[in-house]
């Protein structure tokens, strides 16, 4: 009897530790995931004591801009009327630099900054200089001649003779490094000197000279600290709610974030909208399929059909008129009335008659369309990549000479991408803080869970075979004391029946 009761110390140890187990178990799976999503929230929100302040402020992704110019091949015969043929050129590499500047905190739960961006060229990462030359539309001397097409004729052969003192050509033959980030254009300096006013462009002119060295107008954006609803949601772009550059309110208003970071937790069902300055615009992704970035989770967002598609395809982008073929967009309102078009690359997603227009292009959506992978858990994208283009669109001015016989057509100029995607130690740091802590943690609560059952298990199993072992054994002594009580009785009988004298043997068992 005594082995049976250690059994029962056995027994009752095991099942308070698998109690404790249990109970801690439970206790995890309801309080893990609000304790999560509280480190989240803290950690996300623009607060200097929080774990993404940094990663806010002085962006660690490697970000490259890489840009592809549509060299044109046959620049007489398009003035003749006939078909442009471009073939691509690039890309050029240039490593972007990010930083914001000017952080003020303001009493209504926003934060204000201009973020800067500096780029640096790569030729280890480029197919080419930026002494290479190219033959582009020149951007002044058409667009001035589109302006001019309602006007006198009398002012239109004035402008012919100027281009023509000017030695101004409707297509120029430019290095990378002039179209890219400027050189000296005597249009501009001849409209500046006696129309003040007329171009918002007072120094050199190039594509992307306004980029570099610049920031992108002055952002206030919620922090989330005390209406964590709102975090990261553009409030005001230098000082307006809503821009003015289109024709309807909701072209016009200014939804999403700055294009940085997105509310946490994610679902396929959640928009993700930003405000870009250089479309002028708020754009909107949608989701597209979960997939995996160095081991994180993450949810990739794609451009809709609709993003840049005309007011008679998708009726909302009314506002964005007027409108030519589906799939560019008109943003002269914001580019000093320059009849320029942004579209995705090689007019991908567009109207076929785009790029049937110009020969050396071909639309892909591996090539040319763009995506975003953020952490659905944080908001925070992982990998990106941004692709448009930029066109013009060119024709025949009668009354001015430099136009030709020039047909009709949206021409490209030239396409970029931006790309970043985390990696290094703030990738590591990412993945061990805010994404594999959480999951240990919620592994942990099960695994918590199962052990104690099975604590709670084995106990009462050994408490079981235990009983059945003393049962045994007393049914082992209870035998043994029913067989020599027979024993003794048969000797007695066998005495009483035996004739007198007679001597027995003693039994044995």
């Amino acid at each position: 009897m005594g082995g049976c009761a250690k059994a029962g110390w056995a027994a009752a140890a095991l099942g308070v530790l698998g109690l404790l187990c249990a109970v801690l178990g439970a206790v995890m799976i309801v309080s893990v995931p609000s304790l999560i999503r509280e480190q989240i929230l803290k950690n996300v929100r623009i607060d200097p004591s929080s774990l993404t302040f940094n990663m806010w402020k002085e962006i660690p992704v490697p970000f490259y801009l890489s840009v592809y110019f549509f060299d044109v091949v046959n620049p007489s015969e398009v003035l003749q009327g006939q078909k442009p043929r471009v073939r691509e050129r690039g890309p050029y590499v240039y490593r972007e630099y990010r930083h914001k500047d000017n952080i003020t905190f303001n009493d209504n739960d926003t934060v204000s900054f201009l973020e800067y961006r500096r780029f640096e060229f790569q030729p280890h990462k480029s197919s080419g200089l930026e002494s290479d030359y190219i033959n582009i539309p020149n951007i002044m001397v058409l667009s001035a001649a589109m302006m001019m097409e309602a006007k006198p004729m009398a002012l239109k052969m004035l402008m012919t003779v100027a281009f023509s003192s000017l030695r101004q050509r409707a297509f120029m033959n430019r290095t990378v490094g002039e179209v890219m980030w400027g050189y000296d254009d005597p249009l501009v300096n001849l409209v500046n000197k006696y129309l003040p006013g007329v171009f918002p462009i007072k120094g050199k002119f190039g594509l992307f000279s306004e980029l570099n060295n610049s920031n992108s107008g002055l952002f206030t954006v919620y922090t989330g600290i005390k209406n964590f609803s709102l975090v990261h949601l553009v409030d005001k772009w230098n000082g307006l709610s809503k821009v003015n550059f289109w024709h309807s309110d909701q072209c016009n208003m200014i939804n999403g974030t700055s294009g940085q970071m997105w509310a946490p937790f994610m679902t396929p069902e959640t928009p993700l909208e930003f405000y870009s300055p250089e479309a002028c615009r708020s754009m909107k992704l949608v989701y597209e399929e979960a997939r995996v970035f160095q081991g994180i989770p993450t949810f990739r967002f794609k451009a809709p059909n609709t993003l840049f598609a005309n007011g008679s395809v998708y009726p909302p982008n009314e506002g964005f008129c007027p409108c030519r073929e589906s799939g560019i967009q008109n943003v002269s309102t914001c580019r000093f009335n320059a009849p320029l078009f942004l579209s995705h690359p090689h007019f991908y997603n567009a109207d076929p008659a785009l790029a049937e227009a110009v020969l050396g292009l071909h639309p892909s959506e591996k090539e040319h369309s763009l995506f975003l992978d953020v952490h659905p858990v944080t908001g925070i994208p992982m990998n990106c990549s941004v692709k448009l283009q930029l066109s013009l669109y060119i024709k025949a001015v009668q009354g001015i000479g430099q136009t030709r016989k020039i047909a009709p057509v949206v021409m490209p100029l030239v396409w970029f991408e931006e790309r970043g995607a985390m990696e290094g130690e703030p990738l590591q740091k990412f993945y061990l803080q805010l994404v594999l802590l959480p999951k240990v943690l919620q592994y942990a609560q099960y695994v918590l869970l199962a052990l104690g059952g099975l604590l709670l298990l084995v106990p009462v199993i050994y408490q079981i075979r235990s009983q059945e072992r003393c049962y045994l054994f007393w049914s082992r002594d209870k035998k043994g004391s029913r067989d020599k009580e027979a024993m003794q009785a048969y000797s007695e009988s066998l005495m009483a029946a035996a004739p007198k004298g007679t001597v027995l043997q003693e039994a044995r068992l």
